[in-house]
């Protein structure tokens, strides 16, 4: 698929499961990406595919993190997703309570013991440099891992890219993707932009949710399909609901305390009198967008929706629309969660998901235009009413800069996944008013969104260098 700010060609099916990654906050791209990072260069440097000496032994390891990843690193923590890593740890499978255990650690003992590898020798505080002077050619969010041996020695050096999403990729194979020609996906419907998802809709009959779980069960079954929908759902759902009950003030610096817990119990009582308020499905949107959010920034369990940094937007959604129509069941909810899949995988092949790439069009617009087509279809829209929704959501996202005060998901990113949830309903209501027509394509949009990511300055892409990072001061 293509990646277009950075020109990535993805040849691999994008399922599902690749758009929805079970992980940890504070960022996909910048939390779980280079923990993957870290974690892949391990299992490269025990695997058998590099030319070594016969007596090389990596007794060593170093890590320096580039362009945005470096700006931004301390904030999202970066530096502490690579110790992570490093010890042998993934964001699938870590323990957040755990994380501060296993950081100290390694601080005090200088040394990573991953599993099944040998102790080496990594001083966090000389061992991992963010580099801001040095970018890396492939992509704002480059990583560079070598280990050592006992002598000083160079014996492996890897150069890794955080492209979005929680997605790593080699320097080979970035190189690989941009020049390899597209092929067709062993998928029965094969759709990389909007228009071929409308025209293979009309062909066969089907919604785009039934296409998708089609493509989907191509490569497993059904039972194992819905398994690990729920799985999502029910991280999703766990991720509200502990953002619902939480309360204290989030890490970073910013002095920025939960609001969700205080404002539920409000909404709470006012639910169980049955008051009548014409803000209350707002609020309570809202406020399931800002739980899961509050959880992302305190470095808490999150699904990629696309992004952490736009975690909350498609979640809040589902728990909406569970909240105020009776008739989202199970089945519902792995509809929606198919049909924002492929919204998304449209909008990654074509454009791209990454704050570091695109702005926060990429991240917020992007998880907008997703819940807002999951949403539709289950109202009983059809697929060109989705594609309809899909695109208004998306087009009052663009140009939407990436700017976090101090380097942190919190401000104005806590806040703006609660607005971009209320826009992906808007736009939901919105198409299914009309009938599907509309004078914007979704694929014209996405390409919109593509150039203005394209055109947009560095310091409004997750660098903190600009707007609201500069004229907010961070206490």
């Amino acid at each position: 698929m293509l990646s277009g700010a950075a020109g990535v060609r993805w040849i691999m099916f994008l399922s599902v499961f690749d758009v929805f990654k079970i992980g940890v906050g504070p960022s996909s791209s910048h939390t779980m990406g280079p923990m993957s990072a870290a974690r892949r260069f391990l299992d490269e440097l025990v695997g058998a595919n590099w030319p070594r000496a016969s007596r090389a032994q990596p007794k060593a390891l170093t890590a320096s993190l580039h362009g945005s990843l470096a700006y931004t690193g301390i904030g999202h923590g970066s530096d502490r997703a690579v110790i992570l890593g490093l010890a042998g740890h993934e964001p699938s499978s870590i323990d957040p309570d755990q994380m501060d255990a296993i950081l100290e650690t390694v601080r005090q003992s200088g040394q990573v013991s991953p599993e099944g590898h040998p102790s080496y020798r990594f001083r966090p505080a000389v061992d991992l440099e963010l580099d801001r002077r040095t970018p890396l050619p492939g992509h704002p969010n480059g990583m560079q891992f070598a280990a050592w041996d006992a002598d000083g020695q160079l014996v492996l050096r890897r150069i890794y890219y955080s492209i979005g999403g929680g997605f790593v990729v080699s320097a080979d194979e970035l190189e690989a993707m941009r020049s390899a020609p597209a092929e067709p996906q062993d998928v029965p419907w094969p759709f990389a932009n909007a228009r071929q998802m409308l025209d293979m809709a009309r062909q066969s009959g089907l919604s785009i949710a039934a296409m998708k779980r089609a493509n989907e069960e191509a490569r497993m079954s059904r039972q194992a399909l819905d398994r690990g929908l729920d799985a999502i759902w029910a991280a999703m759902s766990g991720c509200i609901d502990r953002g619902l009950v939480q309360d204290g003030q989030l890490p970073g610096g910013l002095k920025v305390r939960r609001r969700a817990r205080a404002i539920h119990t409000q909404l709470a009582e006012r639910w169980q009198r049955n008051e009548i308020d014409p803000l209350m499905a707002n609020d309570w949107l809202s406020l399931f967008a800002m739980a899961v959010n509050e959880e992302n920034a305190a470095g808490g369990r999150v699904v990629t929706a696309p992004t952490n940094g736009a975690a909350g937007v498609i979640p809040a959604v589902i728990r909406y629309a569970i909240q105020f129509n009776a008739g989202t069941g199970q089945g519902a909810i792995r509809d929606y969660l198919l049909t924002a899949a492929a919204i998304g995988g449209i909008i990654k092949h074509n454009a791209s998901i990454s704050g570091a790439e695109v702005g926060c069009q990429g991240e917020v617009g992007s998880a907008s235009s997703m819940a807002a087509a999951g949403l539709c279809a289950i109202m009983g829209g059809t697929p060109e009413q989705v594609e309809n929704a899909a695109e208004i959501a998306l087009e009052h996202h663009l140009g939407m800069t990436c700017d976090p005060v101090g380097g942190l998901v919190q401000i104005p990113c806590i806040e703006r996944n609660a607005f971009g949830a209320v826009k992906a309903v808007t736009a939901a209501s919105l198409a299914l008013k009309g009938d599907g027509t509309h004078a914007v394509p979704l694929d014209a949009c996405v390409e919109t969104m593509r150039q203005t990511g394209r055109d947009m300055s560095d310091k409004y892409k997750e660098t903190s260098q600009a707007g609201l990072a500069v004229n907010v001061v961070a206490c």
